[in-house]
């Protein structure tokens, strides 16, 4: 039966891409065929999905990854003591799965950063290792970026640590990472972005944790950072350095504060705008959009008819061969199950949207990533079976 799932994939996938060839020359034709199958093309795509993370882990969730000639180097925050994620649990640590993609067999799991660990130049303090996000920095080197946190204790730092692609292990160094504000240069921490926020509008108290770099979008020779403070609902896009140690912030929207702006997906239009969209705290729950001409000063962010039923999660803003790819959770729930429901729409301009997959799932469906590479796009996702937070391993596989 797998096998015939895996040739219809070949055949859907085949459709698409002569569809998605289209629509880069014409933006008023269809990117899709006809009789396209959201939901199908979507079942086939977790038919083949992978676990990758370790039987020991009982809960993994928000996984960030990059694609290496035949390997994905996938980072998750993990935890050995029970289902879900919290910046309160000090168990929770960052682990490193390495995945040949030929073979679809997980090599190595490598777990990297976790409260207390001393490294050669410096020891974390206790506390959560949370939200860890990858990026290639040369040939050699990947880095990861991860923040440490005590609630209430303290204030959250970012770290990062170094994989050398060579040796197939992490350098026995830690840094900190930094934030450029207008300001100055500051550790980064959260009170550093908060004030630099104030400044520009933010009504809300402070929070000495939840300060996350939540995607990179490399875009023109340059790596935008999206950042953002979860607890504290706040929202910017920043620019990464060349040394790839400082966030420069561009710009904040966090605009109608009514709307608890938080996690958020920012992609660059053909026209040379911005577009973010941005997970909701209030109301309906539903996403919100808000659009900058020059990554500095954002609209009012404000609900769009092409997502009429999201809820909170987190969403994604992809281009890949020409063509954009958003993906968000709907409020639907599948046998009452949480986050059951995400959909991944199409467009070659960001205003004209086609469904193209419809995940649903029982096990959930939240918090994907997307890389694309050699010509495909891979995934990453949080599932679970047992937990009411459906957070307990991360899967990865092909999209298309």
């Amino acid at each position: 039966m797998k096998k015939v799932m895996n040739v219809v994939a070949l055949l859907l996938i085949g459709a698409l891409s002569v569809a998605g060839q289209t629509a880069q020359v014409n933006v008023n034709e269809p990117i899709l065929p006809a009789d396209w199958n959201p939901k199908l093309a979507a079942d086939l795509v977790m038919a083949n999905l992978i676990k990758v993370t370790s039987p020991e882990a009982k809960g993994a969730h928000d996984a960030s990854f990059v694609m290496v000639g035949s390997h994905a180097y996938i980072a998750t925050m993990i935890n050995d003591v029970r289902p879900g994620e919290n910046p309160e649990w000090p168990y929770v640590y960052n682990a490193l799965s390495i995945v040949n993609i030929e073979t679809q067999k997980v090599e190595r799991i490598i777990p990297f950063v976790k409260g207390g660990q001393a490294f050669d130049n410096a020891t974390l303090p206790e506390g959560a290792c949370f939200v860890p996000r990858i990026i290639q920095m040369s040939k050699r080197y990947l880095r990861c970026f991860f923040a440490s946190e005590e609630p209430g204790k303290r204030q959250s730092q970012v770290w990062y640590i170094d994989f050398d692609l060579k040796k197939q292990g992490f350098r026995s160094q830690i840094y900190k990472a930094k934030i450029k504000t207008a300001a100055g240069v500051f550790d980064m921490q959260p009170q550093y972005y908060y004030e630099d926020a104030v400044a520009n509008g933010l009504i809300r108290k402070p929070v000495d944790y939840g300060l996350y770099v939540f995607e990179f979008k490399e875009i023109d020779g340059k790596i935008y950072a999206v950042l953002n403070n979860f607890p504290g609902r706040q929202n910017g896009l920043a620019v990464l350095n060349k040394k790839f140690d400082t966030f420069e912030l561009l710009g904040h929207y966090n605009e109608p504060n009514d709307l608890k702006l938080s996690e958020s997906a920012v992609n660059q239009l053909p026209d040379g705008s911005w577009l973010a969209i941005c997970r909701t705290e209030s109301g309906s729950l539903n996403y919100a959009f808000t659009t900058s001409t020059n990554g500095r000063v954002w609209t009012k962010a404000d609900h769009r008819k092409f997502v009429p039923n999201g809820t909170n999660s987190k969403p994604t803003f992809d281009k890949f061969k020409g063509i954009y790819y958003l993906g968000w959770q709907e409020s639907t729930k599948v046998n009452g199950a949480f986050r059951s429901v995400f959909n991944i729409d199409v467009s070659p301009d960001g205003i004209h949207w086609e469904r193209k997959y419809r995940f649903e799932c029982e096990s959930s469906f939240q918090y994907p990533s997307f890389v694309e590479h050699k010509g495909s796009v891979w995934l990453t996702v949080t599932q679970g079976d047992t937990d009411a937070s459906r957070k307990e391993r991360i899967m990865f596989g092909r999209l298309e």
